[in-house]
């Protein structure tokens, strides 16, 4: 690491380390164009130039919002060289969102991917920051195309060692606001001393086995952008996925050895495997769904028998080598975050030899706080892994998880009120989560403080657990406890409808719409199975009472979603507050209940 002390030092340190190596692959016009070192590096500091010349200095803000791909990174690196700072938008973003982050953090030139894209922001621009010129990745009609910066550049002869030597380790590298669930998105502020422990931090996760990679979590959020400087680090070629569209196809033209993920996106490659598996009959479904036992019950590899390795052994021949050809046949690892992952999938995946390094972090920690690993006795199931080596993680006596570093913001842009608020009186972070550490390092997150909520019997109730649990089953896309001030908890759930027909189509009832479909009878004493079996996990005062199935899904343009996939609370609850005040209005054993909790 001592080589590498500002962001754009991962050039220099990529070209001595990874000589004639490919570095990036990109794909234009649906065919994957690869591109050398000395190619990236000549394009990074051509770019430099151009920036330069159109004034951009020391300081300025550079917004990007575009999807992944090579120009992201090639500007990322150019603006960080000359002491700018990128501000990444999510595509996403409202138009007030928009228009407050451009305004904040006083963004001189943006930069956008597709035509798509320009449109989403050249209104807000042009009535707010009419002075502020907008290039384009891709060719758009009657847009300037980056490719002019960068061949101005090449015609210039300026010495950028000077402002490379400019920079400190402690000079902002990047403004992130966070989405947030209420009021104005807050700018984090994180500088290249941040990202660099933190990338260094974490590079045991990936082995020497490790050489290729595939991009698709949005490089707007810090987990994906710290992992591609992790690559750059230890010599991974990188290829960007066009779009999540065709990830899957895309994984297996590429075949890589791992990526980043969401759990999401493996709940649906489970869910989808699991169904494959139930259209399967005789012989070849009695091995499939003991495989898949023996997958549910894997341990932590110190803690695995004889006999269960002879098992396994045997259904990774018969059934797991199947779902590796389906990630492209060479998975070394997959790194998950931005969200709980269950329990249950990191053991199957595991059990499939296709590790899943579940870790845990914020934005304000750029972001890994802990992470689990390949190392000896590196990983423990239902944890989010040992706590990196730089950062300081103590538990409130609230059971707040705090943590320090220099891997930690040092607060919040232009907001001083925000930042006093983040820290307790000792310096530490207060990441708002609720968890448990153990005495040999290993995290364990519970809840979200916030998210907690007390029932009328008076009995605390943390969503997170129950909702992860209810979500193992395939008919579950989305759910949500609910019950502040409640006499009992409820859930509201969105139904996988793709599974929910084939589940109906089984049974031999009628193919109808959505509407229809969540008012069968037989449709509701299911979801009332599902509840009921989730329910024996927990406390009679978090067991779910009663439900109500919603027929629309909860997305970021609908609003009930951030960009990170978390649930905005206030907004589905305000949405649904009809279906809300049915649940709780027509319950007359309320004398009953408040009985019962108050005596538990």
């Amino acid at each position: 690491m001592a080589d590498i002390i500002r962001v754009f030092d991962l050039l220099p340190h990529y070209k001595s380390t990874y000589k004639q190596k490919t570095m990036v692959v990109g794909k234009v016009d649906g065919n994957w164009k690869a591109l050398e070192t000395e190619d990236c590096l000549r394009i990074v500091d051509n770019l430099s130039r151009g920036l330069i010349d159109l004034g951009i200095k020391k300081g300025d803000k550079i917004a990007i919002m575009s999807g992944n791909r090579p120009e992201w990174n090639f500007l990322d690196f150019a603006v960080s060289q000359i002491g700018a700072a990128t501000v990444p938008l999510y595509p996403t973003l409202s138009d007030h969102d928009l228009n407050y982050i451009l305004e904040d953090a006083d963004i001189k030139i943006a930069f956008v991917g597709t035509a798509d894209l320009y449109e989403k922001i050249k209104n807000v621009l042009q009535q707010k920051h009419p002075d502020a010129p907008v290039y384009s990745f891709s060719k758009v009609s009657k847009v300037k195309h980056w490719e002019e910066i960068e061949k101005n550049g090449a015609s210039l002869s300026i010495d950028l060692e000077n402002y490379r030597h400019a920079v400190t380790a402690d000079d902002l590298l990047t403004l992130i606001y966070t989405s947030g669930t209420t009021g104005n998105p807050k700018g984090v502020f994180l500088s290249h001393r941040n990202l660099i422990t933190n990338f260094t931090d974490c590079a045991h996760l990936l082995p020497d086995n490790y050489k290729t990679a595939i991009s698709f979590l949005p490089l707007s959020h810090i987990f994906e952008r710290m992992v591609i400087y992790l690559y750059f680090y230890k010599g991974v070629t990188i290829y960007y996925a066009e779009n999540m569209d065709m990830i899957v196809d895309d994984i297996n033209a590429v075949k890589p050895n791992g990526f980043t993920t969401v759990p999401r996106v493996l709940e649906k490659i489970y869910d989808k495997i699991v169904e494959k598996g139930k259209s399967l009959s005789g012989l070849k479904k009695g091995i499939f769904f003991w495989a898949l036992q023996v997958g549910l019950r894997f341990k932590e590899p110190e803690r695995q028998t004889l006999f269960y390795r002879l098992k396994l052994l045997l259904a990774r021949i018969l059934v797991f080598k199947q779902w590796q050809a389906a990630l492209g046949g060479n998975i070394v690892g997959i790194i998950s975050g931005g969200a709980a992952l269950q329990e249950r999938l990191s053991r199957v995946f595991w059990a499939a030899g296709i590790p899943v390094l579940e870790g845990y972090g914020l934005t304000e920690t750029s972001p890994v706080i802990a992470v689990n690993s390949f190392e000896p006795r590196g990983l423990r199931f239902g944890s989010v892994g040992k706590v990196l080596k730089s950062v300081k993680v103590k538990i409130a006596a609230d059971g707040e998880v705090l943590c320090k570093g220099p891997s930690v913001t040092k607060g919040y842009y232009k907001n001083e009120k925000a930042t006093a608020e983040a820290f307790d009186n000792d310096g530490y972070l207060k990441t708002g989560d609720i968890g448990e550490l153990s005495a040999d390092g290993f995290l364990r997150i519970t809840d979200r403080k916030k998210e907690m909520f007390k029932t009328a019997g008076g009995k605390y109730v943390a969503p997170q657990p129950i909702e992860n649990k209810l979500m193992e089953s395939t008919l579950i896309a989305q759910v949500m406890v609910i019950g502040e001030g409640k006499r009992f908890p409820a859930a509201l759930i969105v139904p996988s409808f793709e599974e929910l027909k084939k589940w109906a189509k089984r049974k031999g009832m009628p193919q109808v719409a959505p509407n229809d479909l969540v008012k069968k009878q037989e449709v509701q004493h299911k979801y009332q199975q599902i509840l009921d079996q989730a329910n024996t996990n927990f406390g009679h005062w978090e067991q779910i009472k009663k439900f109500a199935l919603l027929t629309d899904e909860w997305s970021i343009d609908g609003g009930e979603l951030t960009p990170k996939l978390s649930l905005k609370r206030k907004v589905i609850l305000e949405k649904n507050k009809n279906r809300i005040e049915e649940i709780y209005g027509k319950e007359e054993d309320s004398a009953e209940d408040n009985q019962q909790e108050t005596k538990k």
